[in-house]
């Protein structure tokens, strides 16, 4: 259901956005950038999404429509400035970016092109938007709740395990404070210990964490809700499968690959 929200909302505001400049250039194809800082597999279920609900609106990538695809693989902020840029310097009628970071990059890149942001998280707090009613400037979209779910999913893990003692929560090292900040004044009151466990996002990474995590005994696992670990699922899904560590998940795609609940 969040991904229809999430390819429904951007391909209404796509439309909104790009119907002025097809009218007044007849057959002209309108452009778009579509910026991911994951991996190109990671994103592929989004992107497939996308191009579907677009072409129930009647736009149709290669007929009226072309999209300049432009994907991270996870290589960090540097990297992602250069394919910002690369975007601007193509002059794209429409920016779409996942994620804070990557609508951040795009903003300070570019003040006339319009960008359409999913799954931000605290847009007015972050600096994207002047305010929720009124963005202004030229960044609209939709924003997540990561840090206000993560409790919930907490208390949903200790309802499924109701003897959890600790639980681990994977992050990037030095990132997620805000959603830490919630789960760390919760955690408490649950009587669960949570063991913040800083996560390489590659192979050798990822199985360093899992094992890290086994030897804190940890009873389950949560993970930074964003961009980053959503590429990763499926090796986190396998690792936990493989460490007998039951999770819970920020998006459904987690359980479309096989993960407990989300």
């Amino acid at each position: 259901m969040k991904k229809d929200i999430f390819t429904l909302a951007l391909s209404i505001m796509l439309f909104a956005l790009s119907l002025p400049a097809a009218a007044q250039l007849p057959g002209k194809l309108v452009r778009i950038g579509y910026l991911d800082s994951g991996t190109a597999s990671g994103s592929a279920v989004l992107v497939d999404a996308f191009r579907q609900e677009l072409s129930k609106l009647g736009w149709i990538e290669g007929n009226n429509i072309t999209i300049e695809y432009r994907v991270g693989e996870s290589k960090g902020p540097a990297h992602v400035r250069e394919l910002v840029a690369d975007l601007v310097r193509l002059k794209v009628d429409l920016i779409v970016v996942s994620g804070t970071p990557n609508a951040l990059a795009a903003k300070k890149a570019t003040t006339t092109i319009p960008i359409v942001m999913a799954y931000a998280r605290d847009p007015v707090g972050s600096g994207l938007i002047a305010s929720l009613a009124r963005p202004g400037g030229n960044v609209t979209g939709t924003s997540s709740l990561a840090e206000e779910l993560n409790t919930k999913r907490l208390e949903i893990l200790k309802d499924a395990i109701p003897k959890l003692a600790r639980v681990g929560f994977l992050r990037v090292a030095g990132t997620a404070e805000a959603q830490l900040k919630e789960l760390r004044a919760s955690a408490p009151a649950l009587k669960v210990k949570l063991e913040e466990i800083d996560t390489q996002l590659d192979a050798k990474g990822l199985e360093t964490a899992f094992q890290t995590v086994k030897h804190k005994q940890v009873n389950a696992i949560m993970t930074t809700a964003g961009r980053p670990f959503f590429a990763q699922r499926k090796r986190i899904i396998e690792l936990a499968v493989k460490y007998r560590l039951p999770a819970i998940y920020s998006q459904k795609e987690y359980v479309d690959e096989g993960a407990l609940m989300s």
